[in-house]
């Protein structure tokens, strides 16, 4: 269930950014980032004040566990300072390495209070199928953007870093208290980064007469999308999720080009298939190695019993 939940959350984050965009085309990046955080922490806090028992959200410790919505916020200021150096496919690409990387590190060493799950034979096929996938993904602006390869790589390791801190958090306060926490947390950070880049400038909203609440739905996306991953986390190992959801991003973007007529063929869907083609694999295998390992464990239970059975005998025998 939790497997396809991931794969649920990345058909939603590709749903958000694709609505996020045409705020971002409507308002500008960071002033677009303000909205969807007002409207996210809003929406969250309706819930909060409606529910009969409230649980105290800032008394908590240790403090880094409120870290969630800052981290997050660092994920969207590295997207948008390595847009325009390197190209879109790679920075995805990078942003996957990133939160590959860090998922397994988190994984093996268990980090952030999540359960420690040591590497598995049976993964060594889907990180190969992964890294082969970020490999087809990558162009050559990653050899002209140095800097900008490192700050999309970095933005992966805030994706994971953002999302495993928010569900450690809600282990203590509840998933939906959780998301909003994360975006009370990161609203005035992203309001002082909105203030800084557009001090000196203008609001530049475009205005084409229609008015589309759809654009508005961002923020709602966000609560849910961070109250999935709350549920998620601690239920599987970070490696299996962070592939899962990219897989479940790319081919519904893929979808949404085709229905709006803006599809045209690239390395990221053919990245995408890769990976989704490796998880395939792994979960065979992963299936494969449980079933067998539970039918050596019935064996041994059952040579236990037979031995335990077989020394009563003795003893009844004997010891009389």
């Amino acid at each position: 269930m939790y497997q396809f939940l991931s794969f649920i959350s990345g058909i939603l984050l590709s749903v958000m950014i694709s609505v996020n965009g045409g705020l971002s085309d409507q308002y500008g990046a960071f002033t677009a980032a303000v909205i969807i955080h007002v409207i996210g922490s809003l929406f969250a806090l309706s819930f909060y004040m409606i529910h009969k028992e409230k649980k105290a959200l800032f008394v908590h410790r240790p403090k880094w566990i409120y870290l969630g919505g800052a981290i997050g916020v660092l994920t969207t200021i590295f997207s948008n300072l390595a847009f325009g150096h390197i190209s879109m496919t790679s920075i995805i690409a990078l942003g996957l390495l990133g939160q590959t990387v860090t998922s397994l590190f988190i994984d093996i060493l268990g980090w952030f209070g999540m359960e420690k799950r040591p590497f598995q034979k049976t993964s060594i096929f889907g990180l190969a199928f992964a890294v082969f996938g970020v490999v087809l993904m990558l162009d050559n602006t990653v050899s002209t953007g140095l800097t900008a390869v490192f700050i999309s790589f970095g933005s992966g390791i805030t994706v994971v870093l953002s999302r495993t801190v928010n569900a450690y958090l809600a282990k203590k306060i509840g998933a939906l208290n959780g998301s909003l926490v994360n975006h009370l947390v990161g609203l005035p950070i992203t309001v002082m980064i909105a203030f800084i880049v557009a001090r000196g400038t203008h609001l530049n909203v475009i205005s084409d007469n229609k008015f589309r609440i759809w654009i508005y739905t961002g923020g709602i996306l966000g609560v849910a999308a961070v109250m999935l991953f709350n549920i998620i986390v601690p239920q599987i190992p970070a490696f299996q999720l962070t592939m899962l959801v990219f897989v479940g991003q790319v081919f519904t973007g893929v979808f949404l080009d085709v229905m709006s007529g803006n599809y045209h063929s690239d390395t990221s869907f053919l990245g995408g298939t890769v990976i989704a083609a490796g998880i395939a694999v792994n979960m065979i295998m992963e299936r494969a190695y449980v079933t067998k390992e539970r039918k050596y464990q019935k064996y041994l239970a059952r040579v236990k019993r037979t031995e335990d059975e077989y020394r009563k005998y003795l003893m009844g025998k004997y010891c009389q």
